[in-house]
């Protein structure tokens, strides 16, 4: 019997990895009822993160009251690994864009639950934690995570604050000495799926502060407060570095502040699933995502799958939603095939509603193929 190994990210907004998972082994059984199938959903980094990890990996959710974007309390969640030592944190669930409904202004939401998460996994004994980035609200380049762990901005008048996107640039002078001891001890580190610079036109106030509720006169302000940061901080190599616009620049805040390592979502979710022990024996790998489209080539779940797979051998079919011009590097970087759910011609809100059976029945047709 074939062996199938399904990898897929999300279709963000439609299915989840898992659903996607499933839908994908409906319709592989479809076609051969016996055939050995592995299910290893993933993320990239954003949405999905935590349950990617623990269906891999084992453990549990906790919950925890922290503040939400705008200061406000409410319940977030964070997992811990089977081996409970490892937390996952996503960044949006506390400081997430859903999280603020109609009430988007990336110059006033805050990370600083994403801080107070830190130090529940660190006092529930956590000694690593992994930290997701993507789906923010937010632009204070982690500034509010830092407050929350005890590091102090004060601004000329020598007024200790809690900077927020719209107040970066009043910073002038960060005070890292009080730290929570809880952190000590514990390593970060931290995924994300983009490679924008902290600043200038690739930056996060320019490329993504206008999805947060950004016009074009806050995110110049913006991207000023992300400037004004980088100096007092006396970080501007580190603000240039790939990644450190993620998420409203808290790229560049777990660097600066928490002494982490950034790297790309897909590779950290692969190494501690075990994905390349688990290749030998497999025939094939699906994996795939709402749209795959260049922005795919620069890391995400697809091409981060695709690359591990080719060095094993194992051919790579990806199942996806929409497919975009340009994305003919894909093949050369070990997709063996693509292929679009949209059976019918559909505006986006219904093609949603027939995505899990589309996906479905897309899937049982290339398995046709290939047996």
């Amino acid at each position: 019997m074939p062996r199938f190994m399904l990898v897929p990210d999300s279709y963000k907004g439609t299915m989840s990895s898992m659903q996607v998972c499933e839908a994908m082994e409906r319709g592989i059984r479809r076609v051969l009822p016996e055939a050995i199938v592995d299910s290893l959903p993933v993320a990239d980094g954003g949405e999905g993160s935590v349950d990617a990890f623990l269906h891999a990996i084992g453990g549990k959710k906790r919950a925890a009251d922290v503040c939400g974007p705008y200061f406000d309390k409410i319940e977030a969640s964070y997992g811990v690994l089977g081996d409970g030592q490892t937390a996952v944190i996503e960044m949006a669930a506390c400081a997430g864009l859903p999280l603020v409904f109609n009430r988007k202004d990336p110059s006033r939401t805050t990370t600083y639950g994403v801080g107070e998460l830190m130090l529940r996994a660190a006092a529930d004994g956590c000694k690593q934690i992994i930290m997701c980035l993507g789906g923010s609200a937010t632009n204070d380049g982690g500034c509010g995570a830092a407050a929350a762990a005890g590091i102090r901005f004060y601004d000329k008048n020598g007024r200790q604050f809690i900077p927020v996107g719209g107040s970066l640039k009043d910073i002038v002078f960060i005070d890292t000495s009080g730290v929570s001891p809880a952190l000590a001890g514990v390593s970060v580190i931290t995924m994300c799926d983009v490679d924008n610079p902290l600043c200038g036109e690739r930056g996060a106030a320019y490329v993504f502060a206008p999805q947060k509720g950004a016009g074009a006169q806050m995110a110049r302000a913006l991207d000023e407060g992300l400037r004004n940061l980088a100096k007092v901080a006396r970080a501007d190599e580190l603000a240039r570095t790939a990644g450190s616009g993620a998420a409203g620049g808290m790229g560049f805040g777990m660097q600066v502040f928490f002494n982490s390592n950034l790297r790309m979502g897909i590779e950290t979710v692969l190494d501690v699933a075990g994905f390349d022990e688990l290749l030998p024996g497999t025939d094939y790998v699906f994996t795939g995502e709402g749209r795959i489209d260049p922005q795919s080539m620069r890391g995400k779940v697809v091409m981060g799958v695709a690359r591990r797979a080719k060095r094993a051998g194992v051919p790579v079919i990806a199942v996806v939603g929409d497919i975009s011009d340009g994305i003919e590097e894909a093949y050369d970087g070990g997709v063996t095939a693509i292929f679009s759910i949209n059976r019918v011609a559909l505006e986006h809100e219904a093609a949603r509603k027939r995505a899990p059976r589309d996906l479905e029945l897309t899937v049982a047709d290339i398995v046709r193929i290939l047996h």
